[in-house]
C-alpha cells in the first residue's frame, strides 16, 4: 500500500552581510611658503709683490757709521794678528841665526819690499740687492641661490567606523504536509470502484 501523506521540510535561509571596520581620513588644507636666499660671485685678487732690500748694496758703497767702526775694528785685529806673526817669525829667525848667516840684511830687505801694492780697486757695490717676492693670489667664490620650502599643514583628522554584521532571513523554515492518497468514502461502499470483500473464501 502506498503512503497517503508526503511530508516535506523547508530549511531556513539566512544571508549574512559583514562590513569591516575602517578609518576615514578627512583631507586637510596645506599652505606652501617659498623663500629665496640670493647667492653671489666673489672674486678676490692679490697681485704679486716684489720685495727689494738694497741696504747691503748701499752699505757697500757708502757704509754707515756702525759699519765703518766694525770694519776698522776688524782691520785693527787683523793687523795685530799679522804684526804678531811677523814679529814671531823674525824673532825665530834671529834666534836660529848662525855665525855664517847675515840675518839682519835679509830682514831689512824683506821689510823694504813689503807686501804687494794694493791700489784699492774693486767693483762697487760689492753686494747686490736682496730680491724676494710673494706670489699672487686669485680667489673666486660662487654660491648658488637657495630656495626654502615651508609646508604648513593642518592636523590630519581620522574617523573610526566600527565593523557591522547584518543578518537577513531570506526564507523561513516550514513543514509541508501533502496528502497523496485517493479520496476516502464513508461508507466505503460509496466508492464507485468499491468491490466487496469476499469473506467466504
Amino acid at each position: 500500500m502506498d503512503p497517503l501523506v508526503e511530508i516535506k521540510t523547508v530549511p531556513i535561509e539566512i544571508q549574512m552581510k559583514v562590513t569591516r571596520a575602517h578609518l576615514e581620513y578627512a583631507r586637510g588644507t596645506a599652505q606652501l611658503e617659498i623663500s629665496r636666499d640670493k647667492g653671489g660671485l666673489s672674486i678676490r685678487s692679490q697681485p704679486i709683490r716684489v720685495n727689494i732690500d738694497t741696504f747691503e748694496s748701499r752699505n757697500s758703497v757708502m757704509p754707515t757709521t756702525a759699519t765703518v767702526i766694525r770694519q776698522q775694528a776688524q782691520a785693527g785685529k787683523q793687523s795685530a794678528y799679522q804684526a804678531t806673526a811677523v814679529l814671531a817669525q823674525e824673532g825665530r829667525m834671529m834666534m836660529e841665526a848662525r855665525i855664517d848667516q847675515d840675518v839682519i840684511p835679509q830682514l831689512a830687505r824683506e821689510r823694504a819690499m813689503g807686501d804687494p801694492t794694493n791700489l784699492n780697486i774693486k767693483f762697487l757695490p760689492t753686494t747686490g740687492p736682496d730680491i724676494s717676492w710673494d706670489g699672487g693670489e686669485l680667489s673666486i667664490q660662487y654660491e648658488m641661490d637657495k630656495l626654502n620650502f615651508d609646508w604648513r599643514m593642518n592636523q590630519m583628522q581620522f574617523t573610526f567606523v566600527p565593523g557591522d554584521i547584518e543578518f537577513t532571513m531570506t526564507q523561513r523554515p516550514d513543514v509541508i504536509i501533502k496528502y497523496v492518497g485517493g479520496p476516502l468514502y464513508v461508507p466505503p461502499s460509496a466508492d464507485p470502484d468499491y468491490e466487496p470483500v469476499d469473506i467466504n473464501v
